[in-house]
């Protein structure tokens, strides 16, 4: 019942493995060639160069020319000799690993030891240290030292280093092996991937990796306790510095004792050399790598990246392939390798979506607050260029929240907007109208990247910012006060008495998203060094200059693919329902800069044969309604009572379970209040019992569970109810993924044609942008194409639910006679498209479907 793992995976990753292994083996018999060439040359060679008259003029200029024209070839041998080594090495130590016990439980006895060693340590150190009597107050300003940025080196293309970027490096520098890196979008849909890699073939030889995001890999409990994703990503980080400052705090240690930084036990590099191992000797998911992680004290997130080189396949989800910053702090290099990208049909969302951010007025009004009080705080311990940095953030903020018409000194959610609504502007219309032109924000985006100013500023806000804090009020922390009351106008908002309110404990979660708006604004100023062409920035102005929002859309994501396809041997772009592919070709692909030459388009038909599915385009219903869901006239009555009135019909001959799809929850929820009223709903409830899709993810399971056992009672039971009618909604939970296979989904049905909303400023955009950038498709403008395509994908991606096996059965009725157009007829996906029938009336529709269903329940 959960996500359904079809059968075009199992073939990619057959197909994949299959290439790298002849690939492989070509390379292996192409370098022994190459190397027994070189014995047998440089054996020739040793004669002639004795026997060559020194001084020869006829001979030299020939010598020197053969030496020219080999020179590239011997370079080349060479290079094959060192990564001939360097394979038999790894794969000799790999292969030991693999099937000497021995060394496992030896380096698992080191462990133990280690961590025995270090227990003992500690708890000399806390009785030495017992009496001491130092002075609380001395304390808690050394503890302050970590809140405190460092010195900022410079600008330039100078490393700055910290964490792996130059200690570590140049011991693991080790030459990628010819790859393929899967990736696709949830964690769940990889390790089902990796499971099936597992159970296949080739899951013995195989060097896999599994890679994922600091939240799903980390094994500090103290770090994963933060929750949010960039506050986990910063705490990493820092902890890696201090640990490579660790040694010169302790060389200076002496005029005054410092209290020791924090560092993560689990970054050991003995350790995580030993999970790389682990991790290329047997495939394992994400779950089994964390397992591992635990077990063996080594951080799963640098270990699993360790193995990066060596693999042979790696496993990610789109971020991390997609955002090349990400990409290049995992180490990941795409020369020459090949890419997977599954799931594909959203790869234009996905993309526009990484590369976008929005802020809202709250978060740049607390950013500013909270900037000012740390500025203050710590201004005689800042050197200038911190300071500077600082203040260009601050000038940053007060003319963001100026272009969303407030004031930055003032409580944005006691600030009227004047003038409410949307408005849109290209990025450098942005920057010279909020006067910040004249701000190279490539520097201070890559200073806030280095200096990890926004988790030095969560820190200082966790410690002083939050009601439960007890600060003492005193000549040196006065202005904090400032802060405490700004936090606390924030979480209550403006009462009418103007009476301070106690914070409820349910605020705990929502204060610490407030206690970290930079880490938000940080990606909005990130995506303003997008070319001005490619992006807009939206200003939303609500109520409130709190309720109101800065964002920016990305209108062109082939910059950001643009490398991968550059770089790449090969790109696959698959999915089980890809059609219609003119997206991919134009908008993502032609305008990388593609040869067309270079684009194959591969399609294969369903494994079920002909007569196990009828496809129905209906044009009307059993009254004669003609069936046309626009935006004018689906909230007619009489268009919800023929909807009711087929279903009733419908439930009446189809068993088992039946998914209705609505274009909309909010049209879902007003067609159910109708059928309620009208009565119609009770004479639908006494042949299926109706399930509603929630719009809660953690209420999907349970719904589709009870829908499950419901329909399996019925089928046992027989009697007047003969299964489950659930109401689902386009691009909802249930549109994507989930598997209604055999008595789960005996017929899909489709109301109405889901048409993006045509009024929203992003997509009104995003037309524009193509119509002046595109040319016309068979007369059709470019944005056109985008709203039929952009419908007719979520249509393909929610009936393609039912049919999940070879013997599976299923009926698909489309309720729109828009659908029988050819222009979008022919955007169904082919193996459905031939099978679909058109049927102007109801009653030749039903007489089908009766046929279809009882012939089908006869022959089980």
């Amino acid at each position: 019942m959960s996500t359904s793992f079809r059968g075009n995976k199992l073939s990619l990753i057959c197909g994949a493995l299959s290439w790298l292994r002849d690939w492989e083996e070509k390379r292996r018999q192409e370098e022994e060639r190459l190397l027994a060439q070189d014995g047998l040359s440089s054996q020739r060679a040793r004669p002639d160069s004795a026997g060559t008259a020194p001084g020869s003029p006829t001979r030299d200029p020939d010598w020197v020319t053969a030496f020219v024209q080999n020179k590239e070839e011997r370079d080349r041998v060479d290079r094959l000799k060192e990564e001939h080594i360097r394979r038999k090495k790894r794969e000799d130590s790999l292969e030991k690993i693999r099937h000497n016990v021995q060394l496992k439980y030896a380096a698992k006895r080191k462990r133990c030891e280690e961590d025995e060693a270090k227990r003992l340590l500690q708890l000399s150190k806390e009785a030495l240290s017992q009496g001491a009597g130092e002075g609380v107050l001395d304390q808690l300003d050394h503890n302050e030292d970590e809140l405190i940025l460092a010195e900022y080196e410079s600008d330039d293309e100078k490393k700055v280093v910290s964490g792996l970027e130059e200690d570590d490096d140049d011991d693991l520098e080790e030459e990628h092996v010819t790859k393929i890196y899967y990736c696709s979008r949830t964690h769940s849909q990889l390790s089902q991937f990796v499971r099936e890699v597992q159970k296949s073939p080739f899951g013995k030889d195989t060097r896999l990796v599994s890679l994922g995001s600091r939240q799903n890999l980390c094994v500090n409990e103290e770090v994963r306790r933060l929750g949010a994703l960039q506050l986990i990503n910063d705490r990493c980080m820092e902890m890696q510095k201090n640990k490579h400052e660790k040694k010169s705090d302790e060389e200076n240690e002496g005029k005054k004792r410092r209290v020791s930084r924090t560092v993560c036990p689990f970054y050991s590099y003995e350790q995580m050399q030993f999970l790389r191992d682990e991790v290329l000797v047997e495939v394992k998911d994400i779950e089994q790598l964390v397992s591992l992680g635990r077990e063996t004290k080594a951080c799963p997130y640098y270990g699993s990246r360790f193995a990066i080189p060596a693999a042979q396949l790696v496993v990610l989800p789109y971020q991390m392939l997609l955002h090349e910053p990400t990409r290049n702090a995992a180490g990941i290099k795409l020369k020459d390798q090949v890419v997977i990208i599954d799931e594909a049909h959203n790869l234009i969302d996905t993309i526009t979506c990484i590369h976008s951010a929005e802020v809202s007025g709250s978060q740049l009004c607390c950013a500013h607050s909270q900037l000012s009080q740390y500025m203050e705080r710590y201004r005689k311990r800042l050197k200038a260029k911190n300071l500077m940095y600082i203040k260009q953030i601050l000038y940053l903020l007060e003319r963001f929240v100026a272009m969303l018409g407030g004031n930055v000194n003032q409580n944005p959610g006691c600030q009227a907007v004047s003038q409410t609504g949307t408005v849109l502007k290209s990025i450098n219309d942005f920057l010279f109208q909020s006067q910040i032109d004249n701000i190279n924000l490539f520097k201070v985006q890559r200073y806030c990247e280095k200096s990890l100013i926004s988790r030095k500023l969560f820190g200082f806000v966790e410690r002083y910012g939050g009601p439960a804090s007890a600060v003492k009020i005193n000549k040196e922390n006065q202005n904090l006060a400032g802060l405490q009351n700004f936090l606390l106008t924030l979480q209550q908002g403006s009462d009418k008495e103007g009476t301070p309110q106690s914070p409820p404990v349910e605020a705990e979660h929502d204060q610490l998203r407030a206690a970290s708006p930079l880490m938000q604004i940080e990606g909005f100023l990130s995506a303003l060094t997008n070319a001005n062409q490619d992006g807009r920035v939206i200003l939303n102005r609500q109520g409130t200059v709190g309720q109101s929002s800065l964002k920016f859309l990305l209108l062109n994501p082939a910059v950001h693919f643009a490398k991968v396809v550059e770089e790449c041997r090969t790109v696959i772009i698959a999915g089980g329902t890809m059609q219609p592919v003119a997206d991919f070709r134009e908008q993502l692909l032609g305008c990388a800069g593609v040869d067309p030459a270079r684009i194959v388009e591969f399609s294969c038909g369903h494994v079920i044969p002909p007569e196990n599915i009828l496809p129905i385009i209906l044009c009307s219903g059993p009254s004669n309604q003609q069936l046309e869901f626009t935006y004018q006239t689906r909230d007619l009555p009489q268009m919800m009572d023929e909807t009711g009135r087929i279903l009733c019909n419908l439930c009446n001959v189809i068993p088992g379970g039946v998914v209705c799809f609505f274009p909309s929850y909010e049209y879902e929820k007003q067609v159910y209040g109708h059928w309620e009223q009208t009565g119609l709903l009770s004479r639908l409830s006494a042949k299926k019992k109706i399930f509603q899709e929630p719009k809660k993810a953690n209420q999907v399971e349970q719904v589709l569970v009870e829908y499950a056992k419901c329909i399996k009672r019925c089928s046992q039971t027989g009697g007047q109810m003969t299964g489950a009618l659930l109401l689902s909604v386009v691009g909802g939970k249930m549109s994507e993924g989930i598997n209604f296979s055999d008595d789960l989904g005996r017929c899909v049905i489709m109301v109405g044609m889901p048409y993006p909303n045509i009024r929203s400023p992003e997509l009104q955009e995003k037309m524009t942008w193509l119509d002046k950038t595109m040319p016309r498709a068979a007369g059709q403008a470019p944005s056109r194409v985008l709203i039929e395509n952009l419908c007719m994908k979520a249509v393909n991606q929610s009936i393609g639910r039912a049919i999940r096996h070879q013997k599976d059965f299923a009926s698909i009725l489309l309720l729109d006679h828009r659908y029988a157009r050819p222009a979008i007829f022919n955007k169904l996906p082919q193996w459905i498209r031939e099978r679909t029938q058109v049927k102007p009336a109801f009653g030749s529709a039903f007489a089908e479907l009766r046929k279809f269903h009882r012939g089908k329940l006869a022959a089980l």
